[in-house]
């Protein structure tokens, strides 16, 4: 048996020395010093995975030649670039072992790459199946050292089994046909741990964190020494449109096909709306300044360039937080443990340089960490579904100016005379409601309610969102918006004719359109006492004609709906002034009994709004948040919304959804009395033991809010002996109860 196998081990050695002997033959993945790869020909990895040879542009009208590696499917991928800088102007090229390098020259000997040099005697360069060119030192006993590699030298593609180091970096193509290097290179921000894409100089996009996706896409590439016999058909490329993209190879479709790739859209290209301008992918105009700040170069930005972002009304930041929900941004470099989120907020107020916190709990443990920003935020999205509470400080009155201004919602102000609730604004422009949840204000209307995206207080305008599924055009808009919206004539609010489509690339029905309303100047500002009317200097609070007491210019100035302030009057209105007020008095005496019954009705009102302001007085607090959903609810219950045709607001008592459930045994078959007109009615029993009548609106029933609003005001105002007493109401999302 030794004898065989010295036998065989002379054989194999025999022919291997005859190979070798041969000028120009090797291994078709390997080139030796006595081999060499012409234009025309091609090196093929042992299995058949990667491809070298030459290649050319097939658009362009002047040859060049470049030697680059691809896959062997179709269509042909290009992974890696020799001389992207430097192509041939003809097919004279040869890729060989010369003088301890690896070079690529012409038929004249112009060297048009090479690596670095090797003083050795046995180079051998070969192609593997990971795409990688390696260039070997093959000593006499056939060990061989790794001298250089492609892997060390990468183009535009991280292929499976690369490296993330200080020094990677990936250059995309300048074109789709030209593999020069681009404007664009990913690259690891080691100082901040992450990766970034960069457009020359200027960071166009960043990693959120090290966990990111991009990190687990990177994670799966890599590999060991020892695992160069799995292969995966999977590549990072970067794009020389700047996008950083993942390709996987469908072997069913046999084509590659994108799976992610980043910056996915304009918001999440890296501080696209500079600092302290937040982004919403969803608007039309999607930079806006957080409130309380102000675009730094407002030519520029009203321009659409967003790029010098915001900055604060006021020097001062102030004791108060501006509250927003599900937001993302650049994270701070530091966070520390507390106890509660007051410790995070008192942290940041005890650091002059605190500009906004957070408080983060870890999914593992809920321990909670405070963050806090000294730095300008950057990076601002708004509307993130990963998104958490950021709290920026702000002054009060750089996001109230007067106390009848309304709180912000969100990103979103809300400026006086509109009105989210009665403690705010002008009771007329009482449209809009603030989710607390996800800090979204919305624009009511009997038909239903539509996002708000946008808000002009400058030229008291705002935009709503519309959903292409409800059939309508910015041709329908321009027409008839009002009739669409079922605005009547005496509403404040009108469609202008200024409309546009958002349209994505997925299903039409996702497609929105972004409809402006403007709203007209408001009056003088209502009133109750002199006190209520010191933010509107030279007016005093008085008796209109109608019987409304407002904030009344004085007898030298004339109420300004757009300014919002009493403004000199020029000398002909004051005249006109003049003798409109002298027919007042006279009105009033020939007309004493009518004006005592009003003197009645608005010391009726004036006491029932007195009330209702003590009652809300704990609400308005110095701090920005605002009414739960099931207060806001309760106000739109108590509001002129829910007054009847008599004008007397109906004062209904309001129960939370839980303890509906408790009382009917969460709605059990055994509590189910009968059905009523639009939905069942069950049988319930309060902890004290009152027994009471539940009728639950069937959501299929086709009755909406308002005409819910309807039935509440009836069944309250009726009182027969023969009818059941109205206990209160209760709504929960789609519920709706009596």
């Amino acid at each position: 048996m030794m004898i065989r196998t010295s036998r065989w081990s002379v054989v194999l050695h025999i022919l291997s020395v005859i190979l070798s002997s041969l000028h120009g033959c090797s291994a078709r993945d390997t080139i030796t010093v006595k081999s060499s790869v012409v234009d025309g020909q091609t090196l093929v990895s042992a299995e058949n995975r990667f491809e070298l040879g030459f290649f050319g542009p097939s658009r362009s009208s002047n040859v060049k030649r470049y030697v680059g590696i691809w896959y062997t499917s179709n269509p042909q991928t290009v992974v890696w670039v020799a001389n992207r800088a430097t192509p041939l102007s003809d097919k004279s090229g040869v890729l060989q072992i010369a003088n301890g390098y690896l070079e690529l020259s012409d038929k004249k000997g112009k060297v048009y790459w090479k690596t670095e040099q090797y003083k050795r005697s046995n180079i051998t360069v070969k192609l593997n199946d990971t795409g990688n060119l390696i260039l070997y030192d093959v000593d006499v006993h056939g060990l061989e050292t790794k001298l250089w590699q492609s892997f060390d030298n990468p183009t535009d593609t991280f292929l499976f089994g690369m490296k993330i180091d200080g020094n990677f970096f990936l250059t995309s193509w300048t074109s789709k046909d030209n593999p020069a290097p681009g404007n664009f290179r990913f690259k690891q921000d080691q100082q901040a741990n992450r990766l970034v894409v960069m457009n020359k100089s200027i960071t166009y996009w960043r990693s959120w964190r090290e966990s990111g996706k991009i990190f687990e896409l990177v994670n799966n590439l890599n590999i060991t020494e020892d695992d160069t016999q799995v292969h995966k058909n999977e590549r990072i490329v970067m794009n020389f449109t700047g996008d950083l993209q993942y390709w996987q190879f469908d072997r069913g479709m046999k084509d590659w096909s994108l799976t992610w790739w980043e910056p996915k859209d304009r918001c999440s290209k890296y501080n696209y709306c500079g600092n302290f301008g937040s982004c919403n992918i969803n608007s039309k105009l999607p930079c806006k300044c957080l409130p309380g700040f102000k675009p730094k170069i407002s030519e520029k930005w009203n321009a659409g360039e967003f790029v010098d972002g915001c900055s604060r009304n006021s020097t001062s930041y102030g004791t108060d937080f501006l509250s927003l929900k599900r937001m993302k941004l650049e994270y701070p470099e530091s966070s520390f443990i507390i106890n509660n989120g007051d410790n995070c907020s008192q942290e940041c107020l005890s650091n002059n340089q605190c500009q906004a916190y957070t408080v983060n709990a870890s999914k593992i443990d809920r321990q909670l960490s405070c963050l806090t920003w000294t730095e300008e935020l950057k990076s601002i999205q708004e509307d993130q579904d990963d998104g958490y509470d950021l709290y920026v400080r702000v002054p009060l009155s750089d996001i109230a100016p007067t106390s009848r201004s309304c709180l912000p919602c969100g990103t979103n102000l809300v400026p006086y005379p509109l009105s989210t609730g009665l403690n705010c604004g002008d009771p007329v422009y009482y449209s809009f409601d603030c989710d607390m949840v996800t800090g979204q204000l919305s624009f009511m209307t009997p038909s239903r309610n539509y996002t708000v995206t946008h808000v002009n207080p400058k030229a008291s305008i705002f935009d709503i969102e519309m959903q292409a599924k409800e059939a309508v055009n910015c041709h329908a808009m321009h027409s008839s918006g009002s009739k669409i919206l079922q605005l009547n004539r005496s509403s404040p609010f009108n469609v202008t004719s200024s409309c546009s489509s958002n349209f994505t690339n997925d299903s039409p029905l996702k497609s929105t359109i972004e409809v402006k309303i403007t709203w007209k100047p408001p009056l003088e500002p209502t009133c109750n006492l002199s006190a209520d009317c010191k933010e509107w200097p030279h007016s005093t609070c008085n008796i209109t004609g109608t019987g409304q007491k407002r904030c009344l210019c004085n007898s030298a100035f004339r109420w300004d709906g757009l300014g919002l302030t009493c403004s000199p009057a020029a000398t002909g209105q004051l005249r006109d002034s003049f003798n409109k007020s002298k027919t007042l008095p006279l009105y009033l005496i020939v007309s004493l009994p009518i004006a005592m019954a009003l003197l009645c009705a608005i010391l009726s009102i004036y006491l029932w709004r007195t009330k209702m302001v003590k009652k809300r007085a704990k609400q308005r607090k110095a701090h920005l948040h605002r009414y739960d959903t099931e207060k806001g609810v309760k106000e739109l219950m108590d509001s002129s919304h829910l007054e009847g045709k008599d004008g007397t607001g109906i004062d209904v008592p309001f129960f939370d959804f839980e303890s509906i459930l408790a009382a009917t045994d969460n709605f059990s078959d055994e509590n189910k009395l009968g059905r009523g007109g639009f939905g069942p009615v069950y049988k319930g029993k309060f902890p004290g033991g009152q027994e009471i009548a539940i009728k639950r609106l069937a959501s299929v029933s086709g009755q909406g809010l308002e005409e819910f609003k309807n039935e509440v005001v009836l069944i309250a105002k009726l009182q027969h002996r023969n009818l059941v007493r109205l206990l209160g109401y209760c709504i929960k999302g789609e519920e709706k109860i009596l």
